[in-house]
């Protein structure tokens, strides 16, 4: 027996909002990253008597004030944990969003057991 058109297309849903909850969650995880990389930066350079510091620019090392870098990965950190909050909120909406379909689906199967 085929399946009715509107289950064909929760199931479409279901399959795309998993997908995209795939890529937030990858998202997340390198944003995640990211701020661990920054806090750590920060951390040594805080270790630092120096008030110069050396930045990674494309291949390059250049030297820099150490208060500049210090001020531009605290502007990063900033921006990076506003995007992980974003981020924590879009999986939270997506994940009630297909927890609430697998049981629409579900129930029409249990409903309708002819229908697989």
């Amino acid at each position: 027996m085929e399946l009715p058109a509107n289950v064909q297309n929760q199931i479409i849903q279901l399959q795309q909002l998993q997908q995209q909850l795939q890529i937030i969650v990858l998202q997340k995880q390198q944003v995640e990253t990211q701020i661990k990389e920054i806090k750590k930066a920060l951390e040594e350079m805080e270790k630092s008597p120096s008030d110069e510091v050396y930045k990674m620019t494309g291949a390059i090392l250049v030297k820099r004030k150490k208060e500049e870098v210090e001020k531009e990965l605290k502007e990063l950190l900033e921006t990076l944990e506003l995007r992980l909050k974003t981020l924590e909120n879009q999986e939270k909406k997506m994940q009630e969003r297909l927890n609430e379909l697998q049981q629409t689906l579900q129930k029409i199967i249990q409903e309708h057991p002819n229908v697989s």
